[in-house]
């Protein structure tokens, strides 16, 4: 963990006062002492290529954080233009720091990777937190009296003594509706707020601002000439990713049988240069043996030559006791019902590597959304492009595509879902006094729908689910000493992923197919993607519904009307966003330490 501690009052920080673990460093720094940074000594955080550290530059600027830079080569290129030539080495985090003397606070426009830092600039007695464009790491801030707190653990900040604990509404509120927040900022603490991606929060004596300082902004897709130059763009940009994120020794990699996993790896033994620099870890259920993601898996990792592991988890073995095990994530998430078989698997993948890579990232970006790119061709009477994008999508789709289509529009067209009403198991008093249907009417998923030819794609990165999802492998890091890396979240892999033309690239993701053709089992390429069916989902939901009797008492009845949920039937209460009240529910017995 780190964190950072200005002073609002000109006197120095009471170290003693700060109650800080002993596995923690703190320092005091500055002319008048006003700030303090505290950091880890141990743990993940130690992890070679991503430290949590503390730097300083000439006595005025000092850094603490966890900084992982993309291109480091070009940006030290272009910040010898304003520093001077230099052969010293510096570290991701002095890197900043030579920034921001050179740039001021303009130097956030120029960084890109994986970061959550503080920077504190003496002479100005001016303190900034500083979270990245996609907002892989975390980072909070709260106010308590006369100094403001800043860091990026959840619990530590909140542990704070003078800081209230009073609960979040509106954060439980989305919990239970939605899954997460609706809201980048709120935290399921009412005092501490969260900072969103690509923003600044500045403190000094003038009071706190918090600015944006990047947007993911897709203006016109990518036109080359050349068909296989789309997909050459592709492989170099994910390579250079991939080498970014690349730790010295083995790399690890989560990988089911889908595309996206299984490119990864294929591109990540092309940059390491050997297979034995990279494991595999594929999880699969017998249970739904139909979805072979235990064979595809094997039968990618036999054509690269690496070492995969197979790990059965089924829901049959769905660890009963659960609630027994006092594992407690900062906020109440569904990741507590597996926790012990999470930090078993993380234990053991520690043994493996040290850095895992996770491949999120194409379903989204690679959406295919047909109807928005063909009218925003229209409406821009772009007649040629239009014609030609006609002829990419008949010749791509294939006869076995339009057959498939044809059937579809034969059969009765099914009727729109309707919008989903509030679950019944709501307290009713609680839902009203937050407006939460306007809420959820008005906020949706968060997201921003704007885009003109690929709304859907560009809305589910600019909405705070990826904050949930992010939060998950915090999470995971707090149970074994791994580092969880984004590749495909890479700023300059998404952007071009949502700049390819849809049609045809994101038909069935045809951009990666083509890009691993030769380079992956033929077998694979052809897969359809799968996912698991309703019909499957309900009986293995009945059975996690098998769980004892709620714990939480009153606290719980302030949000959920305990009675509705006994007497609803599985299909209707077993929603995955229900399942956060089961996780509530045990987050409220367990004290915080």
């Amino acid at each position: 963990m780190f964190a950072a501690i200005f002073n609002l009052r000109d006197e120095p920080i009471d170290v003693q006062r700060l109650d800080v673990a002993g596995d923690c460093s703190v320092e005091t720094f500055g002319g008048a002492r006003r700030a303090a940074f505290v950091h880890s000594n141990a743990g993940p955080y130690g992890i070679q290529g991503e430290p949590c550290v503390a730097a300083s530059l000439g006595g005025r600027y000092w850094i603490v954080g966890r900084v992982r830079l993309n291109a480091r080569r070009e940006f030290e290129t272009r910040l010898a233009l304003g520093v001077g030539e230099s052969d010293q080495s510096f570290s991701d985090a002095e890197l900043c720091l030579h920034a921001y003397a050179a740039w001021g606070e303009q130097f956030v426009e120029f960084l890109s990777g994986d970061y959550a830092f503080v920077l504190w600039d003496d002479a100005r007695q001016r303190l900034l937190g500083v979270r990245d464009q996609l907002g892989t790491r975390a980072l909070f801030h709260v106010r308590i009296g006369d100094a403001w707190f800043v860091g990026d653990t959840l619990d530590w900040m909140i542990r704070r003594p003078s800081v209230s604990q009073e609960l979040d509404d509106y954060w439980i509120a989305d919990l239970l509706t939605l899954g997460f927040c609706r809201e980048f900022e709120r935290t399921v603490y009412r005092a501490v707020q969260r900072l969103a991606p690509a923003h600044v929060l500045r403190l000094d004596q003038a009071g706190p601002h918090i600015g944006r300082y990047w947007r993911l902004e897709i203006v016109e897709p990518v036109y080359f000439r050349d068909r296989s130059t789309y997909t050459e763009r592709f492989r170099d940009l994910l390579s250079q990713a991939i080498a970014d994120r690349m730790p010295p020794g083995r790399l690890g990699i989560s990988m089911s049988g889908g595309l996206d996993s299984t490119t990864l790896a294929a591109c990540a033994v092309s940059v390491a240069g050997s297979p034995s620099r990279v494991v595999g870890d594929s999880v699969y259920s017998e249970e739904f043996a139909h979805l072979k993601e235990d064979y595809f898996a094997s039968l990618a990792a036999r054509h690269l030559g690496i070492k995969l592991r197979l790990r059965r988890w089924d829901v049959a073995d769905h660890d009963a006791d659960w609630r027994s095990h006092g594992i407690r994530p900062a906020e109440p998430s569904v990741t507590m019902f597996d926790a012990r078989y999470r930090r078993q698997m993380i234990s053991e993948q520690a043994c493996e590597a040290s850095v895992w890579f996770d491949g999120e990232g194409p379903d989204n970006a690679l959406m295919f959304e047909r109807n928005a790119y063909l009218s925003w061709l229209l409406g821009r009477r772009a007649w040629g492009q239009l014609g030609r994008v006609l002829f990419e999508y008949a010749r791509v789709k294939g006869l076995k595509g339009w057959a498939q289509t044809v059937r579809r529009h034969a059969g009765p067209r099914p009727d729109a879902p309707p919008a989903a009403p509030l679950p019944r198991w709501l307290n009713r008093d609680f839902a009203d006094r937050l407006h939460l249907a306007e809420r959820v009417r008005a906020l949706g998923e968060g997201g921003d729908t704007s885009h003109p030819w690929h709304p859907n794609a560009v809305a589910s990165f600019t909405g705070p689910i990826w904050q949930s999802h992010f939060a998950d492998f915090d999470f995971d890091e707090t149970l074994g000493p791994v580092v969880w890396r984004h590749p495909y979240l890479d700023v300059r892999v998404l952007e071009y992923l949502l700049s390819v033309p849809p049609i045809p690239w994101a038909w069935k993701k045809q951009l990666v197919r083509e890009a691993m053709r030769g380079r992956m089992p033929d077998e694979l390429l052809r897969r359809e993607k799968t996912s698991m069916p309703q019909e499957d989902v309900v009986p293995v939901l009945s059975r996690l519904r098998c769980m004892p009797e709620f714990m939480a008492n009153g606290r719980l009845e302030e949000y959920v009307d305990v009675r509705q949920i006994s007497t609803n039937s599985v299909e209707e209460f077993m929603m995955w966003p229900a399942l956060s009240v089961f996780a509530l529910d045990h987050w409220l017995t367990l004290d915080l330490k």
